[in-house]
């Protein structure tokens, strides 16, 4: 997806600098009103540039920042699972100590 956006963006600003480079040389101004319009379209494509990069970074951040939290919310929820499960597993363990102590001392009465 970023990928194809960073393309569509390369190809966007491709054809305006074509476009403003061939629209500039043939047309019919002196030197110095066609450097001008170099000067002013460069600046202008500059700007442009800058906006649509400051535009992915927002994006890029916003991206990584739902994909921290969705790790953040999986990872809470295994660690929950996790923790009951060691707890039932505990549980477990003490019933059947519990069982064995008992099954020790009626063996130690019958003795």
């Amino acid at each position: 997806m970023y990928t194809s956006k960073t393309n569509a963006l390369l190809a966007l600003l491709t054809g305006t600098a074509i476009g403003a480079t061939l629209g500039i040389l043939y047309a019919p101004d002196s030197g110095s009103h066609t450097r001008e319009k170099i000067k002013s379209k460069t600046l202008e494509a500059s700007h442009d540039l800058a906006e649509k990069l400051r535009h992915a970074k927002e994006e890029l951040i916003t991206a990584a920042q739902e994909k921290k939290e969705d790790f953040e919310r999986k990872l809470d929820s295994a660690l929950t699972t996790a923790s009951r499960k060691a707890d039932d597993v505990i549980v477990g363990l003490e019933e059947k100590l519990e069982i064995l102590r008992k099954k020790n001392a009626s063996l130690q009465k019958s003795s």
